[in-house]
């Protein structure tokens, strides 16, 4: 594989380095707002590009912005991802009105791909649950961000990631800017020694805390092993990526975060899977086992055996004292999650088929909690929701949204492996093997915590539907070629 560092033009390489020495003023001052000073000379030059020959480079800017943005709240109820949802709002409205004025120019390989009728019916199925929604303007909210995520996640990386370059462009924009904050984290963090404690706030401006860290970060070293396994052996560029992989893999250690280390073993028995060609067996194996502890669970109440010690679940300091807490069941996280699926699941029970709406699980779900669950912390100040994914888009958006959704995540894992299996390129199977993985983490982080609807990580896994749709698109390039 080509090496990571692009040829981008020297106004293009300024703006980027712009962006990150005022990042780091905002970190050594502690103030987000500095990050705003570079952003308008960044944004307006594409603007203008935009409307002429450049929409690409907007797209490229999207990318790099994912690892490097913040949360910036507008005001106590308003808030966005900055600069990258900007830039998704900009991408979605500028190729909306460009197939407006040329329909024929819509990407046909999406067009006539199955995932796009599974994404139109996911979306349908939304826009139905809004209008049964009990918070019609939140769950508006929530159909109108699932759009500018789908448009320049899914349909426009079919134009531009459909050669090799265009692979290698989207690692450099993904891998560079994480760098920057594995390094910048690792250097904050040591300063305290890489406590547990502290981590959180070594992550300020990127990242929430060290979760969502955590989770973009497993992912992107699929994305760094890749090129790895690319790059010719005994050169010196391996060198350099064995290093890279070396100081991503100490900093998810340091990160402190079990979902995450969950997946990566999750991401490695995932490989073995489909080469094996067991992917269908595995997705059966893990439905089944959910549905049958779910009907344990609920028979006789069994649930109940699970409620935590009030005065014993807390937060501990101390990382082999936190594991020891998790092993015990006597960890404030994980019966706080207790505490919410067993909030969560008795919402379903009350509206199975539409759900409550999109976004309404916080402003709902009190009533529905079990006392005997309640731990310290179950005020939720940081207002997070039920911590699964799919219960989350259950119990919003009715047992017929989970089944669309499960139905697209598990269609796109099988379709990889078949496209794996029948494609002769090297690069492009170890391409698909990567996306693949990648998947299968988002899938695993998402059954204890759910980020879909973030930009870390929501990006990350309609970027995949998009790689999909490319890479069925590059097996069928194949088979013309050698029928031809």
């Amino acid at each position: 594989m080509r090496s990571l560092i692009v040829a981008y033009k020297p106004k293009e390489i300024f703006a980027l380095l712009l962006f990150l020495g005022f990042s780091v003023i905002a970190i050594i001052c502690q103030q987000w707002q500095w990050m705003i000073i570079p952003f308008a000379w960044i944004i307006l030059p594409f603007i203008f590009q935009v409307s002429t020959q450049h929409t690409q480079q907007l797209f490229w800017l999207l990318l790099c912005m994912l690892p490097l943005s913040t949360e910036l709240n507008i005001t106590p109820q308003l808030g966005l991802d900055f600069p990258d949802e900007i830039l998704m709002l900009l991408l979605t409205g500028l190729a909306l009105l460009y197939w407006w004025h040329k329909p024929h120019h819509f990407p046909l390989i999406v067009w006539k791909h199955p995932l796009f009728f599974l994404l139109i019916l996911h979306v349908c199925w939304i826009a139905i649950t809004m209008v049964y929604a009990i918070e019609p303007i939140p769950a508006m909210k929530f159909l109108l961000a699932k759009t500018w995520y789908i448009i320049p996640f899914v349909i426009l990386p079919t134009v531009w990631l459909n050669s090799i370059s265009g692979i290698q462009k989207l690692t450099a924009c993904l891998l560079w800017p994480m760098g920057f904050v594995i390094a910048t984290t690792l250097f904050r963090h040591g300063v305290d020694e890489f406590s547990f404690e502290s981590i959180n706030r070594h992550l300020f401006p990127f990242f929430r805390n060290h979760v969502n860290y955590a989770s973009m970060l497993v992912c992107l070293l699929a994305v760094l092993f890749c090129v790895y396994h690319l790059t010719p052996r005994q050169t010196l560029q391996r060198k350099w990526l064995f290093i890279a992989l070396v100081m991503g893999l100490s900093a998810l250690i340091l990160a402190y975060s079990r979902g995450a280390w969950l997946a990566l073993l999750a991401g490695v028995v995932s490989v073995f899977v489909v080469r094996k060609k067991q992917m269908g067996a595995l997705i059966i194996l893990a439905v089944t086992a959910v549905l049958l502890s779910t009907a344990w669970l609920i028979t006789d109440k069994r649930y109940f055996r699970f409620a935590p010690d009030h005065d014993k679940t807390i937060f501990h300091t101390d990382f082999s004292q936190h594991l020891s807490a998790t092993v015990e069941l006597k960890d404030v996280s994980n019966a706080e999650r207790f505490y919410r699926w067993v909030a969560g699941a008795r919402m379903l029970a009350n509206k199975p088929l539409t759900g409550f709406g999109p976004s309404s699980f916080y402003l709902h779900y009190r009533p529905y909690t079990v006392q005997r669950f309640e731990t310290w912390v179950s005020n939720n100040p940081e207002h997070s929701t039920v911590h699964n994914y799919f219960l989350l888009t259950a119990l919003e958006q009715g047992v017929i949204g989970l089944i669309i959704f499960c139905t697209l995540y598990f269609f796109m894992l099988m379709r990889l492996q078949k496209i794996y299996h029948a494609l002769h390129s090297y690069f492009y199977r170890a391409v698909t093997i990567t996306v693949t993985v990648i998947l299968v983490m988002i899938g695993t982080i998402n059954f204890i915590s759910d980020m879909i609807e973030t930009d870390k990580i929501g990006s990350l896994f309609w970027l995949c539907m998009g790689m999909v749709i490319v890479l069925d698109g590059k097996l069928r390039e194949e088979k013309e070629s050698l029928a031809a």
